[in-house]
C-alpha cells in the first residue's frame, strides 16, 4: 500500500518512491517490475490485490507471525533456494527460521509465482557468480 498511497507530513503531501526496503532483499527483478507497474501513469485496477499479495509474501519471508525472529534466515533461505547462498546461516548460530516459516515461504511461492524471479536468477546465476 505504501507505493499506492500518499501521506501528509507537516502539511506536505509525500509519496513513497520505492516501497519497503525489505521487499528488495530477494525476488528483486519482480520488485522492480512491481515498482514500474504501480508508478505508471495509468495504474491497473488489480493493484489493491497485488498489494495484499506483496504483504502476504513479506509476512512469510520476514516472519511477522513470530515477531520477525526469522527475518534474516528467511531472506537467506530464499537466496539458498535460488542457489545464491550455500546455506541460510546467520551471524548468530542460534538464529534460524521459525517453526512453520519454511512452510509459509513454500505457500507464498506457490500462491504468487508472478512475484518470484527464480527463472531470471537461474538464467543469470552463472554470470553473476563468475564475476
Amino acid at each position: 500500500m505504501d507505493l499506492l498511497t500518499t501521506t501528509i507530513v507537516n502539511g506536505v503531501k509525500l509519496r513513497f518512491a520505492g516501497g519497503l526496503l525489505g521487499h528488495w532483499a530477494v525476488w528483486t527483478k519482480c520488485a522492480v517490475d512491481l515498482l514500474k507497474t504501480v508508478t505508471a501513469p495509468q495504474a491497473h485496477p488489480g493493484l489493491l490485490t497485488l498489494a495484499q499479495q506483496v504483504t502476504d509474501m513479506n509476512a512469510a519471508l520476514f516472519d511477522a507471525a513470530n515477531e520477525f525472529r526469522g527475518c534474516i534466515a528467511g531472506i537467506n533461505e530464499v537466496l539458498r533456494r535460488q542457489g545464491l547462498m550455500q546455506g541460510r546461516w546467520c551471524l548468530d548460530p542460534d538464529e534460524d527460521l521459525s517453526p512453520g516459516q519454511a512452510d509459509e515461504i513454500d505457500r507464498v511461492r506457490r500462491a504468487y509465482p508472478n512475484l518470484i524471479d527464480d527463472d531470471f536468477v537461474r538464467e543469470n546465476q552463472a554470470r553473476w557468480l563468475a564475476a
